[in-house]
């Protein structure tokens, strides 16, 4: 047997494809979990030696501040302690001030001699000045040899009161109008030797505290933002008006657990961490800003995730070729299996289809003797037990004949009808397509039942066009209408109505009988087109329950259907869908 001559994908095809695409999803699956978990452990490693460098030249430079600001408020205390300052302040000598001070604080602002050039910018003072009583600046005599200041920037020494221990500040001086230098400010109380009361304070300024730097792009860079702005060297000035927003919204929210983020400084991403510089300071607050560069990180991230994705590539590719050894491998003895079991398959399907259509048969035929011998039994009866009366008699009755004549009506009918059942179910009845005249076989048919001599009285309602024409066969066409009137008229009541309505609904004809009268029961609607199925409760009405299953089986062999449309409440409808022969003039429907 060919697989390819029945148009039918050859099964040993199917399962190296299958097999194929079982293997390289499992290897896809493995590679992507590989690459997940692999670029997770990359990404964490370099974010773990980025925080690692990070807080170790963090921490190198917390440590040179504090050895920074130890020395510098150490130098300050004992600046504050000399003698000739104090008594030139308790004595009220203010005019004196600065001229006796000016020799005990010549060598804070003189050069010294330098330990490196950090050392000489950062312990060398800029200015100083004295603050009375009041914590408002002493205005100095001489202000070069005290150190120059703006007046606006000597007026943010001032301060609402006089400090009782050191404080730290930071106070920003305009070198020019696209430049300004930020001073580190120490303001040390002096004490009253004889009450220990404050009684003045030193306001010593330093250059503010700027580690050496690595070179352009590389290591950590340290600023100072103020109120409002940023001092950040290593930056541009547009980078550092941006900056200064970002971080006034870090600062001015609630959450202070976090002191990090990620900024773009002159197009290059950065690390941000700030810190506090001056907690519990009667000066404005100061933050440290320290900026990290990423892009190494990044770069060495990317280099990384590279080499690791060219990785996943090479190893799918070798699992493709893997795979396809394997497949090739594994499904030989399953090509020969897949032959063997499609030829036992071919030949069972055949020997089952061969079963089935002689039980089929069978099963039709039983069905078919069993029908025949059920019907056939009461007339025959009834004709036999009448027969015999009649040989046994000389004198009988015209009613007798006329009831043997109509057992044999009956019998007639019965055998008519299951011939014609059988020839359906042989396949045997082929239906000839023809324009009917469905208006005129109504017509006739309800002429016929008003005329019969037992026919119940109902008033009859019709609302058909004149000429409605429907595809099929007359003779059974008319066999179907004769069915379902018949069926309307038997078990209507006395009194009772029969409605007959057909129109077109599209490519169809619908063909709607009604009759009032006992309803069908719920539990016998769904057997009610079943051959010799009769409801119990309409026993007494003669028949032999072939009549609908006859019509449906008919209809169904015109391309139409026959269905129940309901029975309840005293009324019981049926409707037939006929398939329409041509389009006819619609005519005003006639109502009897």
């Amino acid at each position: 047997m060919s697989f390819a001559s029945n148009g039918h994908k050859p099964p040993v095809a199917g399962f190296r494809t299958r097999l194929f695409a079982a293997l390289m999803l499992i290897i896809a699956g493995l590679t992507a979990l590989g690459l997940f978990f692999g670029q997770r452990n990359i990404a964490a490693n370099v974010e773990r030696d980025l925080q690692q460098n990070f807080q170790a030249e963090l921490t190198a430079l917390h440590k040179l501040q504090e050895l920074r600001d130890s020395a510098l408020a150490e130098r300050c205390r004992s600046l504050g302690e000399k003698p000739r300052i104090h008594a030139a302040l308790e004595d009220n000598a203010l005019d004196l001030l600065y001229a006796s001070a000016q020799d005990e604080l010549r060598d804070l602002m003189q050069q010294e001699e330098p330990l490196g050039e950090q050392a000489t910018t950062s312990l060398h003072a800029r200015f100083y000045r004295f603050l009375d009583s009041a914590g408002t600046v002493l205005p100095p005599p001489n202000p070069k040899d005290v150190g120059e200041l703006a007046p606006d920037a000597e007026a943010e020494l001032n301060l609402k009161k006089l400090p009782e221990s050191s404080q730290i500040g930071y106070l920003a001086e305009h070198v020019d109008r696209a430049h300004e230098i930020f001073d580190e400010v120490i303001a040390v109380p002096i004490f009253s030797t004889e009450t220990g009361e404050v009684i003045s304070a030193l306001v010593v300024g330093f250059k503010s505290f700027e580690p050496a730097s690595k070179g352009t792009g590389a290591g950590m860079k340290s600023g100072i933002w103020v109120n409002g702005r940023l001092h950040l060297p290593s930056a541009s000035q547009t980078a550092q008006d941006a900056l200064a927003n970002q971080i006034a919204n870090a600062v001015s929210k609630s959450d202070r657990s976090r002191n990090n983020f990620t900024v773009t400084i002159d197009g290059a991403p950065h690390f941000l961490f700030f810190k506090r510089l001056n907690p519990d300071s009667i000066f404005p607050p100061a933050y440290e800003i320290c900026v990290y560069p990423l892009a190494d990180s990044i770069a060495q991230l990317h280099r990384l995730r590279w080499k690791i994705g060219s990785a996943g590539v090479l190893l799918l590719l070798g699992g493709f070729v893997v795979s396809q050894f394997a497949v090739a491998r594994l499904s030989k003895p399953v090509e020969q299996l897949v032959v063997e079991s499609e030829h036992d398959r071919a030949d069972r399907k055949r020997a089952e289809e061969a079963l089935a259509s002689a039980t089929e048969e069978l099963e039709r035929s039983t069905r078919y003797s069993a029908d025949a011998s059920h019907q056939l039994k009461s007339p025959v009866t009834v004709l036999r037990a009448g027969i015999e009366t009649l040989l046994n008699r000389e004198d009988f009755k015209h009613e007798e004949l006329s009831m043997m004549l109509h057992q044999t009506h009956r019998l007639t009918g019965v055998i008519d009808d299951l011939l014609l059942l059988a020839r359906m179910d042989a396949g045997h009845l082929q239906i000839k397509s023809e324009p009917v005249n469905l208006s005129q076989l109504i017509e006739e048919w309800l002429d016929d039942l008003s005329a019969l001599p037992d026919a119940p009285d109902v008033k009859i309602e019709k609302q058909i066009p004149a000429e409605l024409y429907v595809a099929g066969e007359r003779q059974y066409t008319s066999l179907i209408v004769q069915n379902l009137l018949e069926n309307a008229r038997k078990y209507n009541r006395s009194g009772g109505k029969l409605r007959v309505e057909a129109d077109e609904e599209g490519k169809q004809v619908a063909l709607r009988i009604g009759n009032t009268g006992r309803p069908i029961a719920q539990a016998a609607q769904q057997n009610i087109f079943e051959r010799f199925h009769r409801d119990k409760n309409t026993s007494a009405v003669s028949g032999h329950g072939l009549g609908l299953n006859l019509a449906r089986e008919l209809m169904r062999l015109h391309g139409g259907d026959l269905r129940l449309v309901g029975s309840a409440d005293d009324w019981t409808e049926f409707e037939a869908q006929f398939r329409i022969a041509r389009r006819t003039v619609s005519h005003q429907p006639q109502v009897a």
